[in-house]
């Protein structure tokens, strides 16, 4: 799994997803996009807070026996 992609890729997403929310015309459809967007952002938040997890338990220094 590499994390650069995954962030890209969700970044990717929430940036067309709020291209074509400008050019939305009805209120529904500015919803629809909006809710997107968030879903969107939340899986990005999670998978950042993830990432930060996992460093916080990286060690680069060997366990002393």
């Amino acid at each position: 799994m590499d994390s650069e992609k995954i962030m890209s890729g969700i970044s990717n997403e929430i940036f067309t997803t709020l291209k074509i929310m400008e050019k939305a015309k009805t209120p529904e459809e500015k919803m629809m996009y909006s809710e997107i967007v968030k879903n969107l952002c939340d899986s990005l938040g999670v998978f950042l807070s993830y990432m930060s997890d996992i460093a916080l338990y990286e060690d680069d220094e060997p366990i002393p026996f």
